[in-house]
Parts: C-alpha cells; sequence; structure tokens
C-alpha cells in the first residue's frame, strides 16, 4: 500500500505545480497587458463615422481649472496642425484658479492672432467665472438654453483653524521679515491692513477680467461692469446681454464651425487622445488624492479664483 499511495502523492504535487505555475502565468500576462494599455502610445482620436473629411479639433474644458498644462499643450497641437481647420473648445466647468484660467485664455488668443485658426466655445452645463473667462477669447459662443454662464468675479477663501489651535492648546510660531509677509495667516484674525491689502489683489484681478470679456467679447467695458458681480444667467438670459452668441448645442456648434472655415459635408471631429494613467490608477483609481505629499502640506496660503460657487 505505501508503494501504491507514493505516485498518487506525486501525482497531485505535479498537478498543484501546473495549477500554480499556470496561474502565476495568467498573473504576469494580466500585468503586461496592463503595462502595454498604460504605456503604449496613443494618438489623436477621430469621432467622425465618415472619416476621410476636413478635420476640427475638439478639445474638453471641463471640471475645475487647476492647472492649464493638458488644456494648453491640446489647444497647441491642434493650432500648430495644418489639416485641423478650426478648434471647438467645449466647456463645462464652473472655472478655477486665476493663472491658471489666463494661461488657457491667452492660449486661445495666440492660436487665433497668430495661426489665423477659428477657436469656437461650445458650453455644455456650465461656462462660469473661469470657464466664462477663456469663452470670452474666442470667435464664437454657443451655449444651451439652460446652460450656465457668466459669474464675472473674483473670489479669495481660506480656512482659519485659529480657534481650533487655542482649543487644542497649540501655539503657532511664525517668524518675518516683512509686515504682511504673513497677511492671511490661518492661525489667527486677519487685521484692516491686510483686509485692504488684499481687497486690492481682487480688486486688480476683477478689472482683469473684465477688461478681457470687454476685449473678447467686443463689448464697452462699462457695460460689462454694470453686469459683472458675479451672477450667472442662462443661456436664454445671456443672449441679448451678449454675453452668448447663440443659443445651440454641440451638434449646433459643429455646424456653423464647419460652414465658417468652408468645410462642406461632414467635419471630422478630432479628440486629443486621453492622458497617460499609470498602473496604479488602472488596478485602484486615481489615489494621488489620498496619498499626503510636502506640497499639499504647505497649501495654507490664500487662493485666488474665477470660480462660480
Amino acid at each position: 500500500m505505501p508503494d501504491e499511495a507514493q505516485p498518487q502523492r506525486r501525482a497531485r504535487a505535479l498537478l498543484w505545480i501546473l495549477i500554480g505555475g499556470g496561474t502565476f502565468f495568467l498573473f504576469l500576462l494580466a500585468v503586461f497587458a496592463l503595462l502595454y494599455i498604460t504605456l503604449r502610445p496613443m494618438g489623436e482620436e477621430s469621432t467622425s463615422v465618415f472619416g476621410g473629411g476636413d478635420k476640427i479639433g475638439v478639445v474638453d474644458l471641463e471640471g475645475l481649472i487647476v492647472t492649464p498644462e493638458v488644456v494648453v499643450r491640446q489647444l497647441k497641437r491642434f493650432g500648430d496642425d495644418d489639416s485641423i481647420k478650426a478648434i471647438i473648445l467645449h466647456i463645462n466647468t464652473p472655472g478655477g484658479g486665476v493663472a491658471a484660467t489666463e494661461e488657457i485664455y491667452q492660449e486661445v488668443r495666440r492660436i487665433e492672432q497668430e495661426k489665423h485658426k477659428k477657436v469656437i466655445a461650445s458650453v455644455e452645463t456650465v461656462g462660469a467665472s473661469g470657464g466664462y473667462f477663456v469663452a470670452s477669447a474666442c470667435d464664437k459662443i454657443f451655449a444651451d438654453q439652460g446652460s450656465i454662464v457668466g459669474s464675472i468675479g473674483v473670489i479669495a477663501e481660506w480656512v482659519n483653524y485659529g480657534d481650533l489651535l487655542h482649543w487644542a492648546k497649540l501655539k503657532d510660531v511664525t517668524m518675518k521679515a516683512g509686515k504682511l509677509k504673513d497677511a492671511g495667516s490661518p492661525t489667527r484674525p486677519m487685521t484692516p491692513e491686510e483686509q485692504a491689502y488684499f481687497q486690492g489683489l481682487l480688486d486688480n484681478m476683477h478689472t482683469q477680467f473684465i477688461h478681457a470679456v470687454a476685449d473678447g467679447r467686443h463689448l464697452k467695458v462699462p457695460d460689462v461692469q454694470a453686469i459683472a458681480d458675479g451672477r450667472v444667467w442662462t443661456g436664454d438670459q445671456a443672449l441679448p446681454l451678449h454675453l452668448i452668441d447663440q443659443v445651440g448645442d454641440f451638434r449646433a456648434a459643429v455646424k456653423y464651425t464647419a460652414k465658417s472655415v468652408g468645410i462642406k459635408g461632414e467635419p471630422e471631429l478630432v479628440r486629443p487622445a486621453k492622458e497617460r494613467r499609470t498602473l496604479l490608477d488602472l488596478l485602484f483609481g486615481d489615489v494621488s488624492k489620498f496619498l499626503p505629499d510636502r506640497v499639499k502640506l504647505l497649501q495654507t496660503q490664500v487662493g485666488f479664483y474665477y470660480i462660480w460657487r
């Protein structure tokens, strides 16, 4: 009996080795497949079912405007590409950082002035504050009847946790050279001088916003000032205020853009490839916002935003 049991044990062991080896091989295959998907070069995506026609580039400006890098790069690529006859900026954003918004605005103007290429804005759900700032640089603005546009204003906000420090019996220690160097410190109340200082910055940014809209929309500065109180309007309301050019959806913007640049028939819509994601993103989603780093820990200063709340 012992002699008969030994071959059976060997057979079972061999079976488990084969199963384990096969499982490990499949795991490696899955990892390499994910790496290939992540790292392989990604070209532009065409959304036309016809293909072969004249091209219109479509750039999405959506979500909070935190950094201009991606959108500016996409705009520049289409601006430099002679096969792209015009660009549609598909907007769905409440705005974001002041400087980031202005960089996108300037890239739109550069394409129009240096490349002599039309950039048309199509507002989906929201094109407010920084979103409208960018839209105002475009040749034409389309918005749906219920789209939200406007919010010509600036906001600065931060969290003051001075009372929390006091409750926890912690003491902030700050050394400075320059009276206003720690203006807006979240550990103490703001002084009247600091309030005046920050209000001056906000007023200056607000003036920049007003002049940008007046310039882009070919309006008089006083006319823009009269409505630059931070409020928003629907597409229907914005049309008689000359904040948009036409009530219409994305398809209407495509049709107008094609006709304005002499494209006959159905244009080929070209969108930039989606941004590359890491293997961790593919496996677990974007976890970067949950990971602390030194930059996030230092981000306690006042933030200035062209944003609709």
